[in-house]
This record gives structure tokens, C-alpha cells and sequence, in this order.
């Protein structure tokens, strides 16, 4: 956890989070009781803010200060509402081109996603609340500070995004080894929104079949798949040379 995005306190935090701030994570003193305390759990459980809990002595070891048995992370960058964001975005531009991570839990993988995503122009970064990588300050520097000129947008069910995607107009274009289409028969120049998986499991099968369609790379060597960020780049950048031509 930075020390540079931290703040800590049980009101503190309590205020943070009744404030809207954007918080990726908050650690919790197991075993401590308490009705502010409480208070904090309950506020935490009702906006699905993530939440560990663990010893003292890993509290300590973030920050001297009196962490009354509450830290908090702070996101470096703000996220912003989704459906705000997608009418937004289709009031600006006729044929938008989203992402939607589904779990990605590398920090590093997500800020080089976020770096490709925007040097490709893709118009938001949609992400679901629970599971999936925070933006830190390692996410920062890897996507070159590219997180700061993408909207990202976090939702508390990706499938209820994929459903108003869907209704809005966008084709969901899942990135999957479990199809025989490739990559190259499908047709990016519509709106489309491309949902990439976690690094180990790929995107979950919940999810894979809300998909309008399901592309593979093709793999010519031994391994058996690419780095999630790399196979990102790739049909970002399939997505704007249709796009381009």
C-alpha cells in the first residue's frame, strides 16, 4: 500500500467514503471492536468498498501515526459514473470503442493496458468494483500517466454494464481461446466494447457468454497464450486499423 494515498483513522475514513473519494482498498485491525468501528464496517459493506482484515502489526508497519485500527488507500486517480460516462460518450462520438476488464488483478498489466488503451484512443476503461487490480501508483507509472487522460470507470456487476452496453448500441467483442473465430474476422468498426480476462482464468464463463462474439488470437509457437496486456494491444490495435483504413 503507498504511503503516498493513504489515510487512516475510523472517521476519517468514514468521511472519505460518505465524500464519494475513490478508495481502492481498506485495511482492518482483526479483532477490534467498537461502535465507530462497527459503524465503519457497516458504511464499508454498504458501498462495496474491498476491505481485508489483518494483524496490528501490518498497520503499523504502513504508517506510525494513530491508525486507531483503520487504513485506508486512496485511489490516485477519480472514477466516474458509468452510465453518465456512456451517454456522454455516445452523445460526442457515433462508433465509441470501450474496454471492460473482467478480475485483471495485475497492478503493472492493468497501467500497461491503460497506456495502449490510450494511445489507441479507446473512449473509457470499465472495471467491476470487487476483485479486480486497484490503480496505485505502480499502475500510474506503467501506463506512462495515461490513467490520468482515460476515463475509467468501476461498476459494482459487469454484466449489468455489458446489458446497457448492449442496449445502447455496442457490440461486446469477448477475447477468448475458447472459439475458432479469429480475431481478424471480426468487424471493429462499429461500436464496440472488447472485454478482456484475468491474467490466469482468462474472462469468466458468466461473462464470456453475455458475448455478441468471441475472437482468439492465433498462436503459432509452443506457449499456449500471451500476456493479457500484450493480447490487449493487439486487438486494440486490430480495432484501429479497421478503423484507419
Amino acid at each position: 500500500m503507498s504511503k503516498d494515498h493513504i489515510i487512516y483513522g475510523i472517521r476519517a475514513i468514514i468521511e472519505a467514503i460518505e465524500a464519494e473519494q475513490s478508495i481502492n482498498k481498506v485495511l482492518l485491525q482483526k479483532g477490534l471492536k467498537g461502535e465507530l468501528f462497527s459503524e465503519l464496517e457497516s458504511l464499508i459493506r454498504k458501498k462495496g468498498v474491498s476491505a481485508s482484515y489483518v494483524p496490528w502489526e501490518k498497520l503499523n508497519r504502513i504508517t506510525q501515526n494513530n491508525h486507531q485500527g483503520a487504513i485506508a488507500q486512496i485511489s490516485p486517480v477519480d472514477f466516474q459514473d458509468f452510465n453518465t460516462l456512456i451517454e456522454a460518450i455516445l452523445e460526442k462520438k457515433e462508433k465509441p470503442l470501450l474496454l471492460l476488464l473482467d478480475q485483471l488483478t495485475d497492478v503493472r498489466n492493468f497501467g500497461a493496458i491503460i497506456r495502449t488503451a490510450e494511445c489507441v484512443g479507446v473512449d473509457a476503461i470499465i472495471v467491476p468494483k470487487s476483485g479486480s487490480a486497484p490503480i496505485t501508483s505502480d499502475t500510474i507509472k506503467t501506463s506512462a500517466g495515461a490513467a490520468f487522460n482515460v476515463p475509467i470507470s468501476k461498476v459494482d456487476h459487469l454484466k449489468d454494464a455489458i446489458y446497457y452496453l448492449q442496449g445502447s448500441g455496442f457490440k461486446l467483442v469477448a477475447a477468448t481461446e475458447k472459439t475458432e473465430d479469429s480475431i481478424y474476422d471480426v468487424d471493429f468498426i462499429e461500436a464496440t466494447a472488447i472485454i478482456m480476462g484475468a491474467e490466469d482464468k482468462g474472462i469468466s464463463d458468466s461473462i464470456l457468454k453475455l458475448a455478441d462474439q468471441k475472437a482468439k488470437l492465433p498462436l503459432m509457437g509452443q506457449i499456449e497464450s500471451l500476456n493479457v496486456s500484450v493480447a490487449c494491444g493487439v486487438f486494440l490495435y486490430e480495432a484501429l486499423r479497421q478503423r484507419l483504413a
